[in-house]
């Protein structure tokens, strides 16, 4: 059975462009089917292939996975250069994607990822700034000097941080030059530019349209 990743729609699911970048980067053979969301039957048909009613979720041969982050970890257990090989990279790396698995929730409240909006600022309010400044920081903390990526090799953690350099450009919102030049690379990918091309192809209502 080739795997199945049930996604959101492309434009605005920050959560399953995660999984499936890292399922793209695994080189991991699946298919994906996309569930439109904030329409009168996703509730039902979310709740029909994922215990957790959320996507992304996974189906396997042997299993359903869903959250990005333990389909990730399922991805590494079959692949598991996902991870830096160097123990201490690997456990800062799971430490970054543990804080944007459960933290700057007033930079994604604020700034919803929307691929197709076309770049121009917001006000900003102080905690969305501070989430800003955060991500920078943390960003400058952990890059590596031998790679264009965060940990040197491409890893999960390059994964959940693409959305956030997604935001940061549609958002319009002004960086260091080291996080301008990591957010360059992230939205340059191949894997991503396939991803944001068939977002823009998208035709559903835009939920955030009252919001920015």
């Amino acid at each position: 059975m080739t795997p199945v990743l049930y996604i959101g729609n492309r434009r605005f699911s920050s959560w399953s462009l995660r999984a499936w970048l890292v399922l793209k980067r695994a080189g991991i053979a699946f298919d994906d089917t996309l569930i439109p969301l904030n329409e009168r039957e996703t509730r039902k048909a979310v709740s029909a292939i994922s215990p957790g009613g959320t996507v992304p979720a996974l189906h396997t041969r042997n299993a359903v996975i869903w959250d990005s982050l333990a389909i990730s970890e399922w991805a590494a257990e079959q692949v598991p250069e996902l991870w830096p090989a160097h123990e201490g990279k690997r456990g800062r790396a799971r430490a970054a994607v543990s804080m944007m698995h459960s933290g700057f929730l007033a930079l994604r409240q604020a700034c919803p990822m929307d691929l197709a909006r076309r770049p121009s600022p917001i006000s900003l309010n102080d905690p969305t700034r501070t989430d800003i400044a955060a991500v920078q920081a943390l960003w400058h903390e952990v890059k590596s000097v031998d790679g264009d990526w965060l940990f040197g090799d491409w890893s999960i953690a390059d994964a959940f941080f693409t959305p956030v350099a997604a935001r940061f450009h549609a958002y319009d919102i002004p960086l260091h030059a080291e996080a301008q030049a990591y957010c360059d690379t992230l939205l340059a990918d191949g894997h991503y530019r396939e991803w944001h091309e068939a977002a823009r192809a998208e035709t559903f209502a835009n939920p955030y349209e009252t919001q920015i």
